[in-house]
């Protein structure tokens, strides 16, 4: 009985014992289970995190990258827009800068939280809105059709070191991003590390506590079963885990060689474009080179001829000496001409427009078209719009007939026949006037025919043309308000006809000298003392004769920095000022028009005159103020015109005073 009762007690103990075991088992397995559950959360909220991380940064860079691809397609439309001026490559090139725009706003928002990269897409956006104002300015001019404009501000874009700022910028912003990614990439792959860890030991757990569970309830062999099962689904799990990894260490591989080809695909195209671009420039400027030298030695043996025929002549047959100075004259005045309309071309100056009788100007310019054609060439005017009169730029005017001429020459080989022909619209005064230009020579081929008003685009061999004729045609009537028309057939000749509008007969007084009219000086009203400022000595010797020979008093000034002394010493001396300062424009140390605003602190009342054989951008006529400005080379009838234009503007019986 005391045994049985002994063998009770033990009983009950082992069944406490093993009661409080169940339970501080139960709390301990609870404990962990809940302190696992609550790691792999965390570990999976972590991995989510990094993984969005990684979605924002390549979402960036592609932003970053469609902001290039937009300006790029934006720009390349532009060009195509100033050379062809097709409004649909303009609405090409706003719905591109459009998109960039777009893409750029997306790229604010995404790095919204990196304050470096911030600062980056905002230097980026005032870079964009810089090249947007220089890109407007050529899109602007190519939407009026001023094709010369346009090319000009393109070109001129091209030039500037904007682009290169924002390729720059794209580029760091993408490094940046890069470098964040693989940042990124680096705490994805810890924090997939530690979810994996997390995951295997609740997996532990889960395979422990059923295997307690079962070994409650079955037997051992069956839990042991049971724990090689869960053992197979961990090697499972492990496997699976281990292929995810390795598909995305590859995909991340692919990425980063795609990334590669890409840079290098970049980097291969700008260099093939620079490329390019300078090969045309260097084929543009041969082209042009060539062209100048060929028609300016032509005007020089002119002027050589006539200079060297007269003095042989002059001894003895004055008269005829006279003819020849005379030609020359010409050919030194036509040598002017060609370079102030290749320096017009240059800066896209705006035409000078006049009341132009199209007949009389034909007519009375055919001479200089017969010379220069040749005499194997027969010339023959149709003129049929006589009285009407186009308001045009005449010397423009006749630069584009004489542009069409040597071109009908060239084509003809020399020989052959040349008709200038006007026709009338009667029914249509808005666009009613025709000036044809017909010749009897080898004719276009539609290839040919497509690029003709290209700038630079030439069929003629090196040295023998500029490219520019045509183009010139065709920028002078789409600014007189008209238009050019061609028509030609290989082998029967080229017809091309300057369709102008005709205006409305102008009364008004006209500054400069009317064809035909006396160039000869005025008589004088009133003998005034100028200062001649010229830093070339040549030059100051001429102008000086000039002013001398016009009746006035010349004072040298071969220092612009000497000129306040001797304005001030003949002050000092009691002679009186100077009627007038007659001033070059580009001198060493000390311009004309900061030399003049020197003196004019002092002497408010100073007038001006300036003389410059210079035509830089059209921008810096600003700089005369409302000084008259006369080019070189001029005569002496331009130079005593432009002298009493001065003086006009001088307060009447006043001289410069102290």
């Amino acid at each position: 009985m005391f045994e049985r009762d002994i063998d009770s007690e033990n009983d009950g103990r082992r069944e406490r014992i093993r009661f409080w075991s169940t339970i501080v088992l139960g709390a301990v397995l609870t404990g962990v289970v809940g302190a696992l559950v609550l790691l792999l959360a965390r570990a999976n909220d972590d991995y989510d995190r990094s993984l969005g991380w990684q979605t924002q940064s390549m979402e960036v860079i592609s932003q970053t990258r469609s902001v290039d691809a937009a300006i790029a397609r934006a720009e390349a439309a532009l060009g195509r827009f100033a050379v062809g001026l097709q409004k649909e490559d303009g609405r090409i090139y706003e719905y591109q800068w459009g998109r960039a725009r777009q893409y750029m706003t997306r790229l604010k928002r995404n790095v919204r939280d990196n304050p470096k990269q911030i600062a980056l897409v905002e230097q980026l956006a005032r870079e964009m809105d810089s090249r947007g104002e220089q890109l407007g300015d050529a899109a602007l001019s190519a939407n009026y059709n001023q094709t010369v404009a346009a090319i000009s501000k393109f070109y001129a874009a091209g030039q500037g070191d904007g682009l290169a700022r924002i390729d720059n910028l794209l580029s760091e912003i993408i490094a940046n991003e890069r470098a964040l990614l693989r940042e990124r990439n680096r705490l994805a792959a810890a924090d997939r590390a530690s979810l994996n860890q997390a995951i295997l030991l609740f997996s532990l757990l889960g395979a422990a506590a059923a295997v307690i569970a079962i070994g409650a309830t079955f037997s051992l062999i069956r839990a042991e079963g049971e724990r090689r099962l869960a053992r197979r689904e961990q090697l499972v799990e492990s496997d699976r885990a281990a292929q995810l990894e390795e598909a995305v260490e590859e995909r991340t591989a692919e990425l980063a060689h795609a990334n590669a080809a890409l840079r290098s695909e970049m980097t291969d195209r700008e260099a093939a474009e620079a490329q390019l671009r300078q090969a045309q420039k260097m084929e543009a400027v041969g082209q042009l080179t060539g062209g100048i030298a060929h028609d300016f030695n032509n005007m020089l043996a002119v002027v050589v001829g006539g200079l060297e025929l007269a003095q042989r002549w002059l001894p003895d047959t004055p008269e005829k000496a006279q003819r020849h100075l005379a030609n020359a004259l010409d050919g030194a005045n036509r040598a002017a001409d060609l370079t102030r309309r290749l320096l017009t071309f240059a800066r896209s100056e705006p035409a000078r427009p006049e009341m132009t009788p199209v007949d009389e100007c034909i007519a009375s310019f055919a001479q200089l078209i017969e010379r220069t054609i040749g005499d194997r060439i027969a010339l023959t005017l149709d003129l049929q719009a006589e009285g009407l009169a186009c308001w045009v730029d005449r010397q423009q005017f006749e630069n584009a007939l004489l542009n069409l001429a040597v071109n009908a020459r060239d084509a003809m080989d020399g020989h052959g026949s040349l008709t200038i022909r006007t026709l009338d619209d009667g029914e249509n005064k808005a666009a009613g006037l025709a000036v044809q230009v017909i010749d009897t020579g080898c004719g276009m081929s539609p290839e040919v025919l497509e690029r003709v008003f290209d700038p630079f685009y030439t069929t003629k061999p090196a040295g023998q043309g500029t490219g520019l004729g045509m183009s010139q045609v065709f920028a002078f009537c789409r600014q007189s308000g008209g238009e050019v028309q061609i028509s030609s057939t290989e082998g029967e000749g080229t017809s091309v006809a300057m369709l102008l509008p005709v205006a409305k007969p102008v009364t008004g007084a006209v500054d400069d000298v009317a064809p035909g009219e006396s160039d000869a000086p005025a008589p004088l009203a009133d003998a005034l003392t100028i200062l001649v400022v010229e830093d070339d000595a040549r030059v100051l010797a001429a102008t000086v004769d000039a002013v001398s020979e016009l009746g006035h008093s010349a004072v040298a000034c071969g220092n612009p920095l000497e000129a306040e002394a001797l304005v001030e010493g003949r002050l000092a001396e009691g002679r009186g000022g100077f009627d007038l300062i007659l001033s070059d424009v580009l001198m060493p140390e000390l311009t004309g028009p900061e030399m003049v605003a020197q003196l004019k602190q002092r002497w408010p009342e100073l007038s001006v005159l300036f003389v410059t054989g210079y035509a830089g951008d059209a921008s810096e006529d600003a700089a005369f103020g409302d000084h008259d400005v006369l080019r070189k080379p001029f005569t002496l009838s331009a130079l005593d015109r432009a002298i009493r234009r001065s003086g006009e503007t001088r307060p009447a019986g006043q001289r410069l005073a102290s």
